[in-house]
C-alpha cells in the first residue's frame, strides 16, 4: 500500500527537500503540499492522506489549529508535528491537539521516512522519555478535566489505571512489564484497553491524559 503523505510548511525549499526524499521512496507518494495551515486542511479534506508532516510556525492558521481541524474532521489521517527544537511548546501544543508525535526538522532522512512509516500504522513516533520531557516542562499550564474525564477513568479496571500510570511516567512495555510483575504482551493488552476505553489514538495522547488528570504531575 501506497502511504501518501501532504507537506504542510511555509517555507517551500523545505518542501521540496522533503518531497524529494519522499518520492525516493516506492511506498511513499506525496498527496499534495501547503504554505499554511487553511490550505493545509483543505487539502487534507480532499485528498485524505494517511500522514500530514505539519510545521507549527505559519502565517494565518498555524500548525495547532490546522492539526486539531485534521484530526477531528479527517479520523484516517494522523499527523506527524515538525519543529525546530525538542522542546518546543508549539510541539507540545501539538500533541495535544492530536497529533501522534513529533519530527525535529533537522531528522536524519532516514528517520523522517521510518518516522512516517510509523505513524502511518497507527503508532506514535515521540519515545515515552522525550514525550515526559515535553509533559515535564509544561504540565504546569494544562488544565485539569473535569467529569467527563473522570467517568472514563471510572471504566479502567485498577491493573489499566496502573498500567496507564507507568505509561505516562515515561516507561516502555518492557519496562512496565517489570515493575508490574506482568508479561510484556499483557502490558501490550492493557495498554490497548486504556486507549480503547479513554477514546485515545495513541501512547502519547494516553500520557497527556494523565497529565491532565494529575495520575502523576512533573514534581
Amino acid at each position: 500500500m501506497t502511504i501518501r503523505v501532504l507537506l504542510v510548511d511555509d517555507q517551500p525549499l523545505l518542501r521540496v527537500a522533503f518531497s524529494l526524499v519522499l518520492e525516493s521512496q516506492p511506498d511513499l507518494a506525496v498527496a499534495g503540499e501547503a504554505a499554511d495551515g487553511a490550505e493545509a486542511v483543505r487539502l487534507a479534506l480532499r485528498e485524505k492522506p494517511e500522514v500530514v508532516l505539519m510545521d507549527v510556525r505559519m502565517p494565518g492558521m498555524d500548525g495547532i489549529e490546522a492539526t486539531r481541524r485534521i484530526v477531528a474532521e479527517c479520523p484516517g489521517t494522523r499527523v506527524l508535528i515538525l519543529t525546530t527544537f525538542d522542546l518546543d511548546e508549539y510541539a507540545f501544543a501539538g500533541l495535544r491537539a492530536g497529533a501522534s508525535g513529533f519530527l525535529l526538522k533537522n531528522a536524519r532522512p532516514e528517520e523522517l521516512l521510518e518516522a512516517i512509516r510509523v505513524v502511518a500504522a497507527g503508532e506514535a513516533v515521540v519515545a515515552p522519555r522525550i514525550t515526559r520531557r515535553l509533559l515535564d516542562t509544561f504540565a504546569s499550564r494544562l488544565p485539569v478535566e473535569g467529569g467527563e474525564a473522570a467517568t472514563a477513568l471510572q471504566s479502567l479496571t485498577p491493573r489499566e489505571q496502573s498500567v496507564l500510570v507507568q505509561v505516562a511516567r515515561g516507561l516502555s512495555n518492557a519496562e512496565i512489564a517489570g515493575v508490574l510483575n506482568l508479561a510484556e504482551n499483557t502490558v501490550k493488552t492493557h495498554v490497548s484497553r486504556v486507549l480503547m476505553k479513554l477514546g485515545l489514538r495513541d501512547r502519547v495522547q494516553a500520557v497527556v491524559f494523565a497529565y491532565e488528570n494529575n495520575l502523576v504531575s512533573s514534581a
